[in-house]
């Protein structure tokens, strides 16, 4: 049985406080009275649909909650949400193909709101060898890839400082979105089992990046590479699944790592007819 719809007004006042805002401070961002603002909050004004999309602009509502707005307060959704393989969304989806592709010989990955795997490129598989194969069956989690005790965790060097990046990561996240399947991600990933050797670990000090970035120093087949990250998102889109798609490019952190890379990046070349390492490209 489907739970009763929340009135459009307790939406609004939750995105208000959840954005730490006062009615003062929305009014005037919204450009309408405290008043009206308050009178639609308790339900005894109802907003027109151009007043529920302006006052979602002006709190930073993801898309796909606004269309929850839109229904609480009676209208019909406006933004769309298509498949990643959807006619309409081709273009996208070879432009994320070539982010990827150009990224190389660094590893890169897009994903969907929830950190699902969408795809990666080539560079990515070095990372993940060792990881438990179920973890690797799509849907993969990139985050629980990346702190599951059979994942990437113990190969991680730095595990305790990473963990922290991560858990802070997503509770910004939360903030944002409100999303309860990111509030049981953040308590699954909590849940985890780390070492005391992994706990104890603290980074240095005298680190170029220490202050400035934190590092992913993970422990591979070539040796122990470090990488910085960028997150890449769409600037305009107006439809949800473009709106939740992210690509995380890692970028190599010392000179170590930018030629080991390169060298692997050489060796899979060469081996291409044989190469079995596309584990992301089959998540689409």
């Amino acid at each position: 049985m489907m739970g009763a719809v929340r009135p459009a007004g307790d939406l609004l006042r939750e995105w208000r406080q959840r954005r730490r805002l006062s009615q003062l401070d929305l009014a005037c961002e919204a450009d309408i009275s405290t008043r009206h603002l308050s009178f639609l909050e308790t339900g005894r004004s109802q907003p027109s649909r151009e007043m529920v999309l302006h006052l979602a602009e002006r709190l930073d509502v993801p898309l796909r909650e606004r269309n929850t707005l839109l229904m609480a307060a009676g209208y019909a959704p406006v933004f769309p949400e298509r498949p990643l393989d959807d006619p309409a969304l081709l273009a996208a989806r070879r432009a994320i193909d070539v982010v990827l592709a150009g990224h190389e010989p660094y590893p890169a990955l897009a994903v969907d709101r929830h950190w699902t795997l969408i795809a990666s490129n080539a560079a990515l598989s070095p990372l993940l060898a060792g990881v438990e194969p179920s973890l690797l069956q799509p849907p993969v989690n990139v985050l629980r890839v990346s702190l599951h005790p059979e994942g990437c965790a113990p190969r991680i060097v730095n595990l305790s400082e990473w963990r922290l990046h991560v858990f802070e990561r997503l509770r910004r996240q939360i903030d944002l979105t409100g999303d309860p399947l990111l509030v049981e991600l953040l308590g699954e990933l909590h849940g985890y089992h780390v070492s005391d050797s992994a706990e104890a670990a603290r980074p240095s000090a005298d680190r170029d990046y220490a202050g400035v970035v934190v590092p992913l120093q993970i422990r591979t087949n070539g040796g122990t590479l470090s990488f910085f990250s960028t997150t890449t998102i769409f600037g305009t889109p107006i439809d949800i699944t473009l709106s939740e798609l992210a690509i995380e490019s890692f970028f190599p952190a010392d000179t170590a790592t930018a030629e080991a890379l390169r060298a692997a990046a050489a060796t899979r070349s060469k081996n291409r007819p044989h190469d079995a390492d596309a584990v992301a490209n089959s998540a689409s």
